[in-house]
């Protein structure tokens, strides 16, 4: 086997590896960072039984379509329909993350000397943007980044009709993506300005493709498919306009530039990172603007390929005043240092280093929970994705509901802590009679009497 095919089975093995230790780790410590598993576990459900997408923890009859626009979830399904567990999900996300990481080593080899793709793919797979997206746990855009590893490289490679068959498919990822498509058939249209080949077309194809996705999505396809009859996210604008404050978007950029070793921002390629910035900054939500959530990861293959395309475009320009060679190889060596610097940065921080105790009893606790619930039932965070296989699940804030069981861990949010006595809080909130069958470890659970 070829070296560069056993970098990039290391560099994948790797990654698997560290991403799915965080991500046991965190599901034997019953972590819940967000309520994204336990929405995407309601869909990956869904999707195995052959069902619409309908997802109780949005909203009743909520269908997950009319959130974004990300069919290509389905794809989720075989893996559910063998093991039906939010914790599936979190491993096909890894995998996905561990094929990006070693398909980019093993394609940059053709480019660059081996040393430099492996540690360009390591990067990718074991760096601070994809230790954090696995912390977050699932989300959508785990699909993005082995399509943007494919497409980029084949970029990179001068394989246009390549980069755009990879690329394409990025649209039933999220609706935004449409964008991302376009921005990168612009940059090949502008880079062939000059000739009518194989370059032009894809980069024309990709405009009206990535375009006429976006506008369908967010215009028709979404709004037909959202409860409310329109598009969710167009209210999380902030109204004030201040699309560059507060200074945490400048960190969050400058962080990126340093993750793209500096000298990618002398790509044009270092472009496609705008339209998700640009939706990102332009929202009222702060955790949008972190450095370290899922949003960072989709940027990563982006802002590596661009450190590539910048170290071989300017260094044939430059040359070494003893050999008089090009300084590709001292760019592209200068980049990765500063680029792994990012991860250092934050390196105390990352959750490889989290401290999580495994509290047995607490486990044991969960798992009788899951036992013994049944039918609509009502969840904080804590337990929501490891009871979707088990009931219809709903969010606490659901109200228009008689919950045949409503969980609550006092150890959980603030609002949950508040709650000392569950079955009143249950009678008060959805009426009927209620009774605390299990009072445990923390744990809450109240029965609606038949």
């Amino acid at each position: 086997m070829q070296s560069r095919y056993l970098s990039g089975l290391a560099v994948a093995l790797a990654t698997f590896a560290l991403a799915t230790a965080i991500s046991i780790s965190q599901w034997r410590t019953l972590a819940a960072p967000s309520w994204d598993l336990g929405i995407f576990t309601q869909l990956a459900d869904a999707y195995a039984h052959l069902r619409e997408p309908i997802v109780p923890i949005k909203g009743d009859g909520y269908n997950l379509l009319g959130d974004h626009f990300h069919p290509i979830l389905v794809l989720l399904a075989p893996f559910y329909r063998l093991a039906p567990s939010g914790l599936t999900l979190l491993i096909v996300q890894n995998a996905l993350f561990a094929l990006a990481a070693g398909a980019f080593a093993t394609r940059l080899a053709r480019l660059i000397p081996l040393w430099a793709a492996t540690c360009l793919g390591a990067i990718l797979g074991l760096g601070w943007a994809t230790q954090t997206a696995v912390a977050a746990q699932f989300h959508e855009i785990a699909f993005a980044v082995p399509l943007l590893a494919f497409a980029l490289t084949a970029y990179l490679a001068d394989r246009p009709v390549a980069a755009a068959a990879w690329m394409a498919p990025l649209v039933f990822v999220k609706e935004d993506l449409g964008l991302t498509v376009a921005a990168l058939g612009v940059i090949m249209l502008v880079r062939s300005f000059r000739s009518a080949g194989a370059m032009r077309r894809a980069g024309i194809f990709l405009i009206g493709w990535g375009a006429a996705w976006f506008l369908l999505a967010i215009t028709v396809l979404l709004p037909a498919l959202n409860p409310h009859g329109q598009y969710d996210y167009t209210g999380r604008l902030d109204e004030t306009g201040s699309i560059l404050a507060p200074a945490t978007k400048w960190l969050l950029l400058a962080f990126l530039i340093l993750t793209a070793g500096i000298i990618g921002a002398a790509s044009p390629l270092i472009l496609l990172i705008l339209p998700t910035l640009a939706w990102r900054f332009a929202g009222n939500v702060e955790f949008y603007w972190w450095i370290g959530w899922h949003y960072d990861v989709i940027l990563m293959p982006i802002l590596l390929a661009a450190l590539v395309d910048a170290a071989r475009r300017l260094g044939p320009r430059y040359r070494d005043v003893r050999t008089n060679a090009p300084v590709t190889t001292q760019l592209l060596a200068a980049g990765i240092a500063l680029s792994i610097s990012s991860t250092v940065i934050v390196g105390a921080t990352l959750p490889i280093f989290a401290n999580r105790t495994v509290e047995p009893a607490r486990v044991a606790t969960a798992q009788q929970i899951e036992e013994l619930v049944s039918g609509d039932v009502v969840s904080d965070l804590t337990l929501m994705a490891r009871l979707v296989p088990h009931a219809r699940v709903y969010w606490v804030a659901e109200r228009d509901i008689s919950p045949n069981f409503v969980v609550i861990d006092q150890r959980s949010s603030e609002f949950s802590r508040s709650i000392a006595d569950v079955a009143a809080w249950a009678e008060q909130t959805y009426g009927g009679s209620y009774r605390v069958v299990l009072s445990d470890n923390g744990f809450q659970v109240a029965e609606r009497a038949h």
